[in-house]
């Protein structure tokens, strides 16, 4: 079939599609809130599973490298077909390994995945033809009884390939659908496949979780971060009650940043499991050094940190490193101690940590510091209270007219220094955004305000309206009193 001919039949089956939702729509029956379907994209180390899902995503979200055994974790993203929304699940590449290996735990995963899919997309390479691996998991695929579409990846050219795509009718999963991801040939074959498939799965009394949560009610988003074997993953599967994430002794488990979404006290939440983050000298390889970039990134989209710490090294330069990347970009934060049930004299040395943060870190005074075990659960249930606390600092907004008495009266107590036997007027103070609070003062002479004078402002402004532990911003600018020049 030609191009022309499959994207003209495709517009027709979408434009019926428009038709049919309209219809609902002013009848006013849209249907209940299902869960999107799960599609699971399964297969051997690199055959191009993370490219697949990258593109079905529409979004490079999953890390992509020549490395076979890239992807460790279950990462799940939203995504379309036609009109049909659906959960892609990118998987760890299938090793038939027994143990408590690494290989193993993440094979464990993989196996979740396909049991918890209504579809899986099972991805093999066609340049290399049907390996012994790809039999012995196609042979547990189909004792599973899951729905299944096989596609022969790295097809950019069919003759080159073509031995490789007739192997794959060995597999007994079907006839194979080909497709080239790193040159986008195929997709529109695989996605009318995938849109066949969807029709014969019931969704009816199969409900999101989330469903019953107001979907214009943003979740809160959070962020997991700290340095390797921290315990990170241990934390956010203790929280949700789940092992959701893999997690072992080895250092740098986890490599993409995973989001999690579940539900507390009726309020979304999206966790974000972040890659551990070594000091800049010892990041070498390239693909650490995109694991710690992934990393920077939920930070940035992060509306509150925790910044993770084991107990048995807290408050290391790489800490102290990372809270001021999180306060540069200024996030919301919690420091989290965590393996807390390994320390002996817990209170001298929580009575230290507390001192320690509050002198290390006096750009965030008052910073929440919990102590907990991630691993029995301990004093978990502490975590979100206070981020909850933070985040309601983060978003604080303080009146005009509050400011302004408020400057009055610190500037009367403690007057600016003069610039040049000149005196220094502080006019005008407000606040111009949150997230972090932002605030601009209206200064005679702003180029001449000492940056301690800056701070003292920026302190009481902690102190006296209650905002411990957020960055603070002050902008100083030229200017008089607005409501002056109106008179």
């Amino acid at each position: 079939m030609s191009r022309k001919s499959r994207n003209d039949r495709l517009d027709a089956k979408e434009a019926a599609m428009d038709a049919e939702m309209d219809d609902a729509i002013e009848d006013g029956d849209t249907g209940p809130a299902l869960r999107a379907p799960k599609i699971a994209i399964i297969g051997r180390p690199n055959v191009g599973k993370s490219t697949i899902f990258n593109r079905l995503a529409g979004r490079k979200l999953a890390i992509v490298n020549d490395t076979p055994g890239v992807t460790r974790d279950r990462y799940e993203h939203g995504a379309k077909v036609y009109h049909q929304d659906i959960t892609l699940v990118d998987t760890a590449g299938y090793e038939n390994m027994d143990g408590d290996t690494l290989e193993s735990r993440m094979r464990v995963q993989t196996e979740m995945a396909i049991s918890e899919a209504d579809i899986c997309l099972f991805i093999y390479d066609a340049r290399a033809g049907v390996t012994s691996l790809d039999e012995i998991f196609a042979e547990q695929v189909r004792r599973t009884g899951q729905k299944v579409i096989l596609v022969a990846n790295k097809c950019e050219s069919a003759r080159a390939v073509a031995s490789g795509i007739a192997e794959g009718y060995s597999l007994g999963l079907g006839e194979p659908i080909e497709v080239s991801a790193e040159h986008n040939i195929g997709f529109e074959d695989l996605a009318e496949a995938m849109d066949e498939a969807l029709k014969d799965i019931d969704l009816t009394g199969q409900y999101d979780e989330l469903a019953g949560i107001d979907p214009d009610n943003a979740p809160l988003r959070i962020a997991v971060v700290g340095r390797p074997n921290a315990g990170k993953s241990t934390l956010i599967n203790t929280l949700i009650g789940k092992q959701r994430l893999l997690t072992g002794p080895e250092a740098g488990v986890t490599r993409d940043s995973i989001s999690v979404d579940w539900v507390w006290n009726g309020r979304r939440v999206r966790f974000h499991d972040t890659a551990g983050m070594r000091k800049r000298a010892r990041v070498q390889e390239t693909l650490e050094k995109m694991s710690v970039a992934e990393t920077v990134r939920a930070i940035r989209f992060a509306q509150v940190v925790v910044l993770l710490m084991d107990a048995n090294s807290v408050f290391d330069k790489q800490d102290m490193q990372i809270a001021d990347l999180c306060e540069r970009e200024g996030r919301g934060m919690v420091i989290a101690v965590t393996k807390w049930d390994t320390i002996e004299n817990k209170s001298a040395l929580a009575k230290s940590l507390r001192e320690k943060a509050t002198r290390l870190l006096p750009q965030l005074k008052g910073i929440p510091v919990l102590f907990f075990s991630g691993l029995t659960g301990r004093h978990v249930d502490r975590l979100l209270p206070a981020i909850e606390g933070v985040m309601e600092n983060w978003s604080a907004k303080v009146k005009t007219a509050d400011l302004n008495d408020w400057l009055k009266e610190k500037t009367q107590a403690h007057p600016p220094p003069a610039h040049h036997g000149r005196p220094t007027k502080l006019r005008y103070m407000a606040q111009t955004k949150s997230r972090p609070p932002t605030f601009v003062v209206k200064c005679s002479r702003h180029d001449a305000l000492p940056a301690s004078y800056q701070r003292y402002l920026v302190n009481g402004l902690r102190d006296d309206f209650g905002l411990p532990g957020v960055p603070i911003r002050m902008i100083v600018r030229a200017g008089n009193n607005p409501y002056v020049e109106a008179g």
